[in-house]
């Protein structure tokens, strides 16, 4: 979007944010494609798409995680432009209610969600998730201005980017671990045409946490610093809990790509009720939106329906179109993604660290992502061999430093008192329910216990 930016000036308004605001949603389209097939998220919304997309393609289901995602995307897109047609005066104003304290809770419920994204040992991700935590505070601190944890390094003083990372413990650590296992045992994936589509179990398994992920993430999405990250994190963790089988979840099961994928992409369409009513972006994309905007001399806000009426509905109205044509796009490629599987992996790996090395050197132009990212992949590999989650340290590395901020706005409102969070009803019931969630699992262990108690009793008074 950055990029073709400047390309905007010759087009008018209305035909600069359409293609700026198509870039956008199609990006979530694209994004799981890598994610399912590579293990490399094409966006960060797709990271939690690679827990069990890329199993699926493991398992010779990469056609039915491809197609499951674009069926869920379109539904969860498609909902949130319907929500945004008709409730989004209504809707912005419930966004306004979230100040720092209610994100700074809503944040803490979702870094309390990251255990679940972990099928292994909880303990291990709650160890990543305070890593990512720590990594996360690398750079200038945005309360005082001060440097932290740079070693001296000036390149870090903006902190870690996160493609880097990300590509360095998905993508590098991938390809040393399969270079380990020689390449005889992985030459390549096995795929054949009837697998293109989900299965009537696979798509009767998803049509629940697409409804859910439609809900879940337009909401998440139409709170301004929301974003389709949170929507994707929360959707899974929420279809974690709610499944019969929450052991399948990380094994490549099909409601893990479901749900996270209808969720970031109905997220992302919920995202445009704050700028287009209130003019408030929500998110880094929306902040840029809003610059094309006013380049093109329009203030997006409660009067932009009533002064600019082709901009909004000719937005709107082309993201039902985009919708559309991104779901006849998708399908008629699935088969030709599923085919880069059948390249051999000897010949496909070069190809993915090329990739990883272009796309970290071309965001900044800066040889340090490179040498973060080779780094980033032996930390990814030696994590993956001593089974550490990757998920809750990327999660916590991308919510750190919002968390950070928040907290740091609540008490300078609140003059330094922690009261401030229970005294403001969303908080005090977000922070309720990540009270519950801990509780839970104690509550249940003690009430197991205390039944075959119960039942000796009730045998000997009989």
């Amino acid at each position: 979007m950055s990029l073709l930016l400047p390309i905007t000036f010759k087009l008018t308004p209305v035909h600069s944010i359409i293609m700026l605001a198509g870039i956008y949603y199609g990006s979530l389209y694209g994004g799981s494609t890598t994610a399912i097939l590579l293990n490399i998220p094409g966006e960060a919304a797709s990271m939690v798409t690679c827990l069990d997309g890329y199993q699926m393609a493991k398992k010779g289901r990469a056609g039915a995680a491809l197609g499951i995602s674009a069926i869920g995307s379109f539904i969860g897109g498609t909902f949130g432009i319907l929500m945004l047609t008709f409730f989004a005066p209504p809707l912005a104003a419930f966004a306004l209610a979230f100040g720092p304290p209610e994100y700074f809770a809503l944040i803490i419920l979702g870094l309390t969600f990251i255990a679940y994204l972990s099928s292994g040992s909880v303990i291990k991700a709650l160890m990543m998730a305070s890593l990512g935590l720590l990594l996360g505070c690398i750079g200038t601190d945005l309360i005082t201005g001060s440097i932290r944890f740079t070693l001296g390094v000036t390149g870090l003083t903006e902190g870690l980017n996160i493609a880097p990372v990300v590509m360095g413990l998905f993508g590098i650590s991938e390809i040393m671990l399969t270079i380990e296992r020689k390449l005889v045992k992985r030459e390549f994936f096995q795929t054949t045409v009837k697998d293109l589509f989900p299965s009537k179990e696979e798509f009767s398994d998803s049509v629940r946490p697409i409804a859910r992920g439609s809900i879940l993430g337009f909401l998440l999405g139409v709170l301004p610093g929301g974003g389709t990250i949170i929507a994707s994190i929360i959707s899974y963790a929420t279809e974690k809990r709610f499944s019969k089988h929450p052991e399948k979840f990380g094994t490549g099961y099909i409601a893990g790509v479901a749900g996270p994928e209808t969720a970031n992409n109905a997220a992302s369409q919920g995202a445009f009720i704050p700028l287009l009513s209130l003019g408030i972006p929500g998110t880094s994309v929306m902040a840029l939106l809003m610059g094309a905007f006013l380049i093109h001399g329009v203030t997006p806000g409660p009067l932009l329906l009533e002064t600019k009426p082709d901009l909004f509905w000719g937005v709107v109205g082309s993201m039902y179109i985009g919708n559309i044509m991104l779901l006849l796009l998708n399908f008629p490629l699935i088969g030709i993604w599923v085919k880069v599987l059948k390249v051999p992996y000897v010949l496909l790996f070069p190809i993915i660290l090329i990739l990883c090395l272009i796309g970290s050197y071309s965001i900044n132009n800066n040889i340090l992502d490179l040498f973060i990212m080779i780094i980033f992949g032996l930390v990814g590999y030696i994590m993956t061999k001593f089974q550490y989650p990757a998920a809750p340290l990327i999660l916590a590395f991308i919510l750190g430093p919002m968390l950070e901020k928040t907290l740091g706005q609540s008490l300078m409102m609140s003059n330094g008192s922690f009261k401030i969070f229970v005294s403001r009803p969303i908080s005090l019931t977000l922070l309720s329910v990540t009270i519950l969630i801990f509780v839970s699992p104690l509550m249940l262990k003690l009430l197991k216990r205390k039944r075959p108690g119960l039942l000796l009793e009730g045998r000997d008074e009989s």
